[in-house]
């Protein structure tokens, strides 16, 4: 894409051509790629081939087979943590369990793992030169160690307690006996470091057992002195004495026997109350428990029982009926006197509950005093138990370890913390070199590179490269840059072409700026006096002329106006001489180029190069360095810029807050937007209370018409005329002559 205000242009790559380069030399790059797939199939297949064979060992404790029964390990060991696999992994990489493998297999009578014995032609010229140490002056001990560790590879498992051997070797037996050799002598290693730590640990034990036997026979001899003397007798499994066993008794005895006196108490009072108030006693617990009670409340219930049955035959005053009356008031007094014998009673109780209270207080505190006397003997006795009591769970404690120790002195009863997962076995498949993958990877690979050169050949010679094409049809449509949209039978405008500010030949805008000056008349010793009353008459008397909508603008106190110019540059040009005649009258004016000729720019501006708005919007310029003085006024102007006009247009939404920042500093803001449609300015000034300015130097009523109904449908319903026309140099002279 072109940029304004550069004088290049930006390239694109051109893909086809890449491709097409590629294929044109598809022989050449087919045949490098044979050839190296070739020459790596023939090479791997003479390298000598080699054998790999892994063998895989679990770290885990091993608890010990016992030869006696019922002894076992009072505590198991904890699993392997992090750092105990990793010193497992170095310790199946020492030295001397590999010197221990090498001996058993005779590794030292093998050609692979000395190759130093037979150097090759090239090895003797390096040492002859110095150029390398001759490998004999080391022992060949040392120099079977280098190879088998060259061959070796010991490794965790990932989040595992497995460790893996790796052996490689040209012979594919010697691959799988090597890693089931270390596993074997690795575990015989840790078996035997365990036997001789049991023997340690027996010798020691024995020594510490018998010392350790003789001070808990003199522990437990104090303890029985000690209770002896001081009267201390245990009661069987309990460990408290007799006083407290007996203190307890009292303690509980006492307890029962006020619960009952209190009882007792209870119901005498509760009983004796109902007797005297008069109400029936037969329903109280302590009165309706009572034999003789119940059998009164029975033959009472039988007189009831006859007195109604003759009620129904006899009068109240019957002998008969009186008789009974009299025998159920008798029943009833001998109720009220049983009662007052069971309160009686209970009071009985009472009292003989409160003396045996008051002995067992006395016994109580009595034993009291001999409990507090044994406390104080039982103080020296447990702290003799307790002696004798570590000094025994010592004991005990060493005895298991004992036995424990000597149980693992047998032949097998310690076996190694590790257990073998899988074995090695034969490979039947060489490991290295596999030459079909290699023949592969080595054509694919000269195939991608040879296509890579090719194409990086075309780029940098420039024929893979092509210009971009930046009409300015291909812009989107609704940009405030896009010609307007016009009725066919209206008169078409010119489009605007955005084109770069180098591209424009400077003499036309002297020229320009030159009809400019002498039209404004803003160089006083170059006028005619006669020319002015002619141009300041022909805009009094024009409504529609830039005087006129200068006065209108300033009397509505105007910040903020867009200028259309549906013809073009001419209609750009009347927006520059409102501007010119706005700052003539004493208002800071600034106007803002939006148009895609730059005509604006071109005719205010002192250098069509500088930064402007589309710079602004792009984000390439502060905003202050956007903002220059009209060469020919003291108006301001922001140029159309040199960002491309595309790019800029994506921000253009941003217009609305700089026009509103130029608002804040400016008494008078004008936006010229060339040829747009009611669209573009909306979408530009986002408000409809900004003046439309209608810049038409020559305007046709039909075409005025449709672009009034445009930008009423868009919300403006004002628009204001600006008919300025552009003189000529020809008109200038006719208006001399």
């Amino acid at each position: 894409m072109s940029s304004l205000g550069n004088g290049h242009q930006d390239v694109d790559i051109d893909l086809a051509q890449l491709f097409r380069a590629v294929w044109s030399r598809k022989g050449t790059i087919l045949a490098a790629t044979a050839l190296t797939g070739a020459l790596a199939f023939v090479g791997a297949s003479l390298m000598d081939p080699t054998y790999e064979a892994d063998a895989r060992v679990l770290i885990e404790p091993q608890q010990p087979t016992f030869s006696s029964p019922g002894t076992a390990s009072g505590t198991s060991e904890p699993p392997s943590d992090e750092l105990n696999i990793v010193s497992q992994v170095q310790l199946l990489q020492s030295v001397d369990l590999m010197k221990q493998v090498a001996r058993d297999l005779k590794l030292y009578e093998r050609e692979e793992f000395d190759p130093d014995t037979k150097p090759s032609a090239i090895s003797d010229f390096l040492v002859l030169f110095g150029l390398k140490s001759n490998p004999l002056e080391l022992p060949p001990e040392l120099r079977v160690l280098k190879a088998f560790k060259e061959k070796l590879q010991v490794y965790q498992v990932e989040k595992s307690r497995v460790i893996g051997i790796e052996f490689t070797s040209k012979d594919p037996a010697l691959a799988a006996a090597v890693p089931n050799a270390i596993i074997d002598v690795y575990r015989s290693l840790q078996s035997g470091a365990k036997l001789d730590s049991n023997s340690d640990a027996v010798r020691w034990l024995e020594t510490e057992i018998a010392n350790l036997r003789e001070k808990v026979r003199d522990a437990e001899q104090k303890v029985a002195e000690y209770r002896s003397s001081a009267g201390l007798m245990p009661l069987g499994t309990d460990s408290s004495s007799f006083s407290a066993k007996q203190l307890s008794d009292i303690s509980s005895e006492l307890a029962r026997v006020r619960g009952e006196r209190a009882d007792a108490e209870a119901k005498a009072q509760n009983v004796l109350a109902a007797v005297k108030s008069g109400r029936p006693t037969d329903t109280l617990d302590a009165v309706a428990g009572s034999e003789s009670v119940q059998r009164l409340k029975t033959t009472e219930s039988q007189i009831r029982g006859q007195i109604s049955d003759l009620s129904t035959t006899l009068l109240d005053g019957h002998p008969q009926m009186k008789a009974l009356r009299a025998q159920l008031s008798g029943i009833r007094e001998q109720i009220a006197a049983e009662s007052s014998k069971i309160a009686a009673s209970l009071e009985n109780d009472a009292a003989v509950a409160r003396e045996r209270e008051t002995q067992l207080i006395a016994q109580l505190n009595s034993v009291k005093a001999d409990s507090a006397r044994a406390g104080e003997d039982e103080v020296g006795m447990n702290a003799l138990e307790r002696e004798a009591a570590a000094q025994r769970q010592l004991l005990e404690t060493y005895l298991a370890r004992y036995r424990e120790a000597s149980s693992r002195l047998g032949e097998g009863a310690s076996p190694a913390d590790a257990r073998v997962v899988s074995s090695a076995i034969e490979p039947s498949e060489q490991n290295f070199p596999k030459v079909v993958p290699i023949t592969i990877v080595a054509a694919l690979a000269t195939l991608i590179l040879s296509a890579v050169l090719v194409m990086m050949l075309e780029l940098f010679s420039g024929r893979a490269l092509r210009p971009t094409d930046n009409r300015a049809e291909d812009r989107e449509p609704g940009d405030a840059f896009d010609p307007p949209l016009t009725n066919p039978s209206s008169p078409v405008f010119p489009a605007p072409v955005a084109v770069s500010a180098n591209e424009i030949e400077t003499p036309a805008d002297d020229a320009l700026a030159e009809e400019m000056e002498q039209f404004l008349d803003l160089e006083p010793e170059n006028r005619d006096d006669d020319d002015v009353p002619v141009v300041a008459a022909a805009e009094e008397e024009d409504e529609f002329s830039v005087s006129a909508v200068a006065t209108y603008l300033i009397d509505e106190q105007t910040r903020i106006a867009f200028a259309i110019s549906p013809s073009g540059d001419d209609g750009s040009t009347g927006t520059v001489l409102l501007a010119r005649e706005m700052s003539a009258r004493g208002v800071r004016v600034v106007l803002v180029d939006m148009t895609g000729s730059a005509c604006p720019t071109l005719l205010m501006a002192p250098n069509p190069d500088l930064a402007g708005v589309t710079d602004l919007l792009c984000g390439d310029a502060a905003f202050a360095d956007t903002i220059h003085p009209d060469r020919l006024s003291g108006a301001d102007i922001i140029p159309q810029g040199n960002s491309d006009i595309r790019q800029a247009m994506r921000g253009a939404d941003r217009l609305s807050m700089i026009v509103d920042a130029l608002a804040d500093a400016y008494d008078m803001v004008l936006v010229e937007c060339g040829p747009a449609n009611a669209e573009g300015v909306a979408r530009l000034s986002r408000s409809g209370t900004h003046e439309i300015i209608l810049s038409a130097p020559e305007p046709n009523p039909e075409e005025l018409a449709e672009i009034m109904a445009a930008f009423e449908s868009a919300g403006y319903s004002d628009l204001v005329l600006m008919a300025a026309s552009v003189p000529t140099p020809d008109d200038r002279d006719r208006d001399a002559a």
